[in-house]
């Protein structure tokens, strides 16, 4: 285990010394996503995820999977927005900027001219009205990983890419490393109709069609893929380029310049999440640049890990442990006197 809190290397604190790699992550622009699924598709079918649910339109939504779980590592959201809640957003993103957050360099150059029909156009529609806002959501793999740092039997761990993977083999299903997430990513699977038993060999038994039953799953950034130096399925998929992988600092500075020129184009909603190294989790593998408030697509607006307090805790407790010994040494010596 590395650092608990603070900016920091995961990848060095994991000690990948002699196989080390630039730390990988998603940057996620909601800006241009169009709620086409295909990540979602890609995801299930790459890393052979079963079906969640019964795919019908949930009664809110025009989704149909609902949130991030057991069974769907990509998910993305449908959020419906009228003129009143577009200036709310604005107005919010405004008083970002001035107060300097998120922090964003120079305008970015000007897009060069279209020459094929691999490259699309990321101007954002005039929206003033009404507007859909996407939202393809993953696992954060967070700098300080809240689910890594309380699993008792070793069963999630860090990559060298910086990343944060469960052993099937290894995971007993007990359930500390739910508790341990701010953003209710990682779950135990279950069939879809039964809650999960205790027991993962009697869940097993039961419905040995749903591989990985009982135990804890969520998104490895595609751990396999990035070992035969390939990009995770769901950026692959992805039509519009909202999805983009690669290194982690040049996905945040990608991040920072795409702020910047939405900023320029007068839509001072857009703002970062994740790319701060000082929040409770030390900034996020999968960075996203959202058009409202977190809590609108369903993001803590502070996550923070669990275990961030423990070297406070620690401290107290030893200070509690040592005032505790000098009082019992100044009744012993006072009553020998």
């Amino acid at each position: 285990m590395g650092q608990l809190s603070g900016p920091t290397d995961p990848t060095a604190d994991a000690h990948w010394e002699h196989n080390h790699h630039p730390r990988k992550g998603f940057f996620t622009d909601t800006s241009i996503c169009i709620g086409c699924k295909a990540c979602e598709v890609a995801c299930k079918e790459w890393n052979h995820n079963p079906q969640d649910g019964n795919l019908e339109l949930l009664g809110s939504s025009y989704d149909n999977t609902g949130a991030l779980g057991a069974s769907t590592w990509r998910h993305v959201a449908f959020i419906e927005q009228g003129q009143e809640r577009i200036i709310e957003a604005r107005e919010s993103g405004r008083a970002l900027v001035n107060l300097g957050m998120p922090r964003i360099g120079p305008p970015a150059p000007a897009a060069p001219a279209v020459t094929d029909l691999a490259q699309a156009d990321t101007t954002p529609p005039d929206t003033a009205d009404f507007r859909w806002l996407m939202s393809s959501d993953v696992c954060k793999h967070c700098t300080h990983a809240g689910c890594l740092d309380v699993c008792p039997t070793g069963a999630l761990f860090r990559t060298e890419f910086g990343t944060v993977v469960v052993q099937d083999d290894v995971c007993n299903g007990c359930g500390t490393c739910v508790a341990g997430c701010p953003f209710g990513v990682i779950e135990r699977r279950s069939d879809g109709s039964v809650k999960v038993a205790t027991s993962r060999d009697e869940q097993h038994a039961k419905h040995p069609a749903v591989p990985n039953v009982g135990i804890a799953q969520k998104c490895t950034l595609c751990y396999d893929r990035l070992v035969a130096d390939e990009t995770p399925a769901c950026a692959k998929a992805c039509p519009t380029t909202s999805i983009k992988f690669g290194d982690h600092d040049d996905m945040v500075e990608t991040a920072r310049e795409r702020v910047a020129t939405l900023h320029a184009q007068g839509l001072t909603e857009a703002r970062l999440y994740g790319a701060n190294e000082l929040d409770g989790v030390g900034g996020t593998g999968s960075v996203f640049l959202l058009l409202d408030q977190p809590e609108v697509y369903g993001l803590p607006p502070d996550p923070r890990v669990p275990t961030a307090d423990l070297p406070r805790m620690y401290r107290r407790a030893g200070m509690a442990v040592a005032g505790m010994v000098a009082a019992a040494a100044v009744a012993f010596l006072g009553r020998r006197a």
